[in-house]
């Protein structure tokens, strides 16, 4: 029998198994790459599996656990662990506004984004906290509704007689809550391999390339805090030792780190809790049932994991060319700590708006979450840990100030955080190639779809032959020489402009290509001459100008429209450090002495003088000469914001601002002869047929809105980078 027992292996710990099924999944991720991706699904089924209990489990903990107390315990609960979480969200905002100490200088500017003049949605706190219907907060996931019903039904039990009975069968289920995670828990191994593997497998490395000052600073700063601060404050006041404290909670921690969540580990990390307890010699009645208590009402509080996030607009200001200042810092904690009782995803947008930083940088806080998520996860698992051990100490009246190691733990926790901010900004500084190259992008963009031969003229072409038929149409004669001629302004970026290889390019140049293949007909662009649109129309020197032009009533007096391809929203192109200026109406128009430029078109020349009658408005003839030359003599460019975010792109001085709430547009469209209503009626039909296709919204996200302006590789992996097994 002995030997038996001697031969046989012990199985390894569950914690020990979710070890290795993480190194396992990042191996296989690294070595398979893309072909992982199915493996994500299987990964959904285990977090689906741990989260069916989640809410039925707070619900019923919150319950059972408030109706056993007494008033007087209520109160003392709600004091003393409402103080301990007004400790770890001062230590999260600490942390927050030290990170951008570790960025390094950068110089930047970005595509034009829709989201700058779209009104961030607020949160509706009343919906989110008060559940007019306790079955819709459960079945929508809301947790802060469900914990205030719950804890609603619980205090209401308090003063209830007889409620044991009721109490006794609610304790039973929610033992049967429990029994269903931990036997799903066995199951961590198995779902940690697959949720690693497919991340590892399909992460993009391009985009983590482009964030790593980012992901860097935040990695190490929540590693600072979770995996020291916060068990050093347990230490501080209780007799657990460090290594009690992770060693006992590690498989709980590597769970909601891999998984990617801290509510599905909640029953898991209330018995870990009473483990430690019982280890402490703090364990009593009194003590295990508040611990049952306290994670679950104090769900829907954010925590230091749910905090963290708010760095990303730190980041997003630094990124952008638009940091955050000191003098702001008040503003994101006060307004941003009620913004995340709410969805992350819809506090992030706010504050980027409300700090004036373009809300399109939230797509990068996106792309970052594949890392963050989980180390944010894990904070907040600790941060409930450090409420549940430290709260049930306090209420228990067993919580102890132990100065020597609250000394000595202060004393590393300084030194920590200034050796990895000092560290960190060091490192960035030397190895990261921080030198300015979205320039380089625009510059080398070509035209997406495969283009037609083309004769392009850059000073004014031979005239076209004389009309062989009296009263000949101007559709007419395309058909008869098999040629559109076509007007375009030079320097329109991002609509018509010559690019590094010395080709004419640009939103309209692939526009008129497509028309010009739609028609069978040769390509031939001319330069066109800004104060003689008309006229150059009108005598036939082009059949039409595709060049984003706006339509003013002068214009269309003057020429022939087709129905707007799009509208531009108007904006002030000024100096970085001047975007604070023009952001609002107010603002603007508490400026006292203004220098304006603007393109030479009288009735926007008119708008400008009307909505800030204190300016001068100075009419321009060259846009890139304003950006040259003369940009130090205005304050301010009258210009659309989507033609000023490309002219930043090359200009990385130079922001984009569009005051708010004065959000106006300008419609822009395709110009023919006046009178030419067969000509109209073409291109009016085309573009109606290139929308229902999809051709003008991929051309304006290519060309205007930057996207996939960069080239897409495939995932890096071993088996087809390294073995050349797969292609």
């Amino acid at each position: 029998m002995m030997a038996t027992r001697a031969g046989q292996k012990k199985r390894p710990s569950l914690a020990t198994q979710v070890v290795i099924a993480l190194a396992l999944g990042l191996a296989a991720g690294i070595f398979f790459g893309e072909l992982t991706a199915p493996l994500k699904g299987v990964g959904k089924a285990f977090i689906l599996l741990l989260q069916m209990t989640v809410l039925p489990y707070i619900m019923l903990s919150l319950i059972t656990g408030l109706g056993h107390l007494n008033y007087r315990e209520v109160k003392s609960l709600g004091l003393k662990v409402g103080s301990l979480l007004l400790l770890s969200w001062g230590l999260a905002f600490v942390a927050i506004l030290v990170m951008p100490l570790a960025y390094p200088a950068l110089e930047t500017a970005s595509f034009f984004s829709t989201s700058l003049v779209k009104v961030p949605e607020s949160v509706n706190f009343l919906e989110l906290f008060i559940p007019s219907n306790p079955f819709h907060a459960l079945a929508n996931n809301l947790v802060p509704a469900v914990v205030l019903f719950s804890v609603a039904v619980g205090i209401a039990l308090i003063g209830l007689e007889p409620k044991d009975g009721l109490l006794d069968n609610l304790t039973i289920l929610n033992r049967a809550m429990a029994r269903v995670t931990q036997f799903v828990s066995q199951l961590t191994p198995i779902g940690v391999f697959a949720i690693v593997a497919s991340a590892a497998g399909t992460m993009g490395l391009e985009e983590l390339g482009r964030l790593q000052v980012y992901l860097l600073t935040y990695v190490a700063m929540a590693l600072v805090l979770g995996l020291w601060v916060l068990p050093a404050l347990i230490t501080s006041f209780t007799p657990l030792t460090y290594a009690q404290v992770i060693g006992t909670t590690r498989d709980v921690l590597i769970t909601a780190f891999a998984t990617g969540s801290a509510l599905i580990v909640l029953p898991l990390l209330i018995e870990r809790s009473k483990e430690l307890l019982r280890q402490s010699q703090l364990s009593t009645e009194e003590t295990e049932a508040t611990v049952e208590v306290i994670v679950p009402a104090f769900t829907s509080f954010p925590k230091i994991g749910t905090l963290f996030p708010m760095s990303f607009v730190l980041f997003a200001g630094w990124f952008g060319g638009s940091t955050v200042s000191m003098t702001q810092y008040p503003t994101l904690i006060t307004v941003g700590l009620p913004s995340f009782f709410g969805s992350v995803n819809t506090a992030i947008p706010f504050l980027l708006d409300l700090l004036r930083i373009p809300v399109d940088l939230f797509q990068l806080y996106l792309a970052t979450t594949v890392v963050t998520q989980r180390f944010g996860v894990l904070l907040t698992t600790i941060n409930n840990l450090v409420l549940t051990l430290l709260g049930a100490c306090a209420v228990g009246g067993m919580l102890t100030m132990r100065w020597g190691r609250l000394v000595r733990n202060a004393v590393i926790t300084a030194g920590i955080v200034v050796l990895t901010i000092g560290a960190l900004r060091a490192f960035f500084t030397i190895a990261l190639d921080n030198a300015y190259n979205k320039n380089e992008i625009i510059a080398s963009l070509q035209l997406m779809r495969t283009a037609g031969e083309a004769t392009v003229y850059t000073s004014a072409p031979p005239p076209l032959p004389p009309l062989e038929v009296p009263g000949q149409s101007r559709l007419e004669r395309i058909r008869a020489r098999n040629t559109i001629r076509v007007g375009y302004f030079r320097d329109g970026l991002p609509f018509s402009y010559v690019n590094a290889a010395g080709d004419l390019v640009g939103f309209d140049i692939e526009m008129a290509h497509t028309l010009a293949q739609d028609l069978n007909a040769a390509l031939e662009l001319v330069p066109i001459e800004p104060g003689k649109t008309a006229q150059q129309l009108n005598t036939g020197y082009c059949d039409i100008i595709m060049s984003g032009m706006a339509i003013t009533p002068q214009r269309a007096q003057q020429m022939a429209f087709s129905q707007p391809i799009y509208d531009a929203t108007v904006a002030f192109i000024v100096k970085d450090h001047r975007r604070d200026d023009f952001n609002s109406r107010d603002a603007v128009k508490g400026l006292k002495t203004l220098r304006i430029a603007i393109p030479n078109i009288p009735y926007y020349i008119a708008i400008v003088k009307q909505y800030l009658p204190q300016a001068e408005v100075i009419p321009l003839r060259s846009i890139k000469a304003f950006f040259e030359k003369n940009g130090d003599a205005f304050d301010a460019l009258v210009y659309s914001a989507e033609a000023g975010s490309a002219w930043t792109l090359l200009y990385p001085a130079y922001s984009v601002a569009i005051p708010q709430p004065d959000v106006l547009a300008a419609p822009i469209a395709y110009a023919m002869a006046r009178g030419d209503e067969e000509m109209v009626d073409l291109i009016n039909n085309w573009l109606l047929l290139k929308r229902k296709i999809q051709t003008v919204q991929s051309l304006y996200d290519y060309w205007i809105l930057g996207k996939d302006t960069v080239p897409k590789t495939p995932r890096w992996s071993v088996i087809r980078d390294v073995l050349h097994w797969v292609k």
